[in-house]
């Protein structure tokens, strides 16, 4: 199974955090087929720069440690964009982050690794339990 991991799945498999369900963490375990985003590398960057996320680990680290378990980093593409232009605005989830997550795996057919429901309201299939 191809899957994309949202951006709290990496840093809560890195951390150790013992939020992660263990379906998500035995996906991680098998280093294959695992996808990340560009854009949520653009995110942990971001959120670190305000201080919004404190880590102890540094991005480099992040980078390394995404190496080790066989992440390939999805670029975003111009169809990406098209399909995230497309999507409904809803009510309680106009994150752009998780909507650029929800146009690639769309356009990539990949299954989304990620605790957040919200994403149960697009044409996706998550994996959590």
């Amino acid at each position: 199974m191809e899957v994309l991991l949202d951006t709290h799945v990496v840093l809560w498999y890195i951390t150790g955090n013992s939020n992660l369900s263990s379906k998500a963490r035995e996906i991680i375990d098998t280093k294959s087929e695992l996808f990340f985003s560009i854009a949520s590398l653009w995110e942990i960057s971001l959120k670190l720069n305000i201080g919004k996320l404190h880590l102890t680990s540094s991005f480099d680290e992040i980078l390394t440690r995404l190496n080790f378990i066989g992440v390939e980093i999805l670029p975003i593409k111009i169809e990406d964009t098209k399909t995230y232009i497309k999507l409904p605005l809803l009510p309680k989830h106009r994150d752009p982050f998780d909507r650029i997550l929800v146009a690639q795996a769309m356009n990539h057919s990949l299954n989304l690794v990620s605790a957040d429901a919200k994403f149960d309201a697009y044409p996706i299939q998550r994996v959590w339990e």
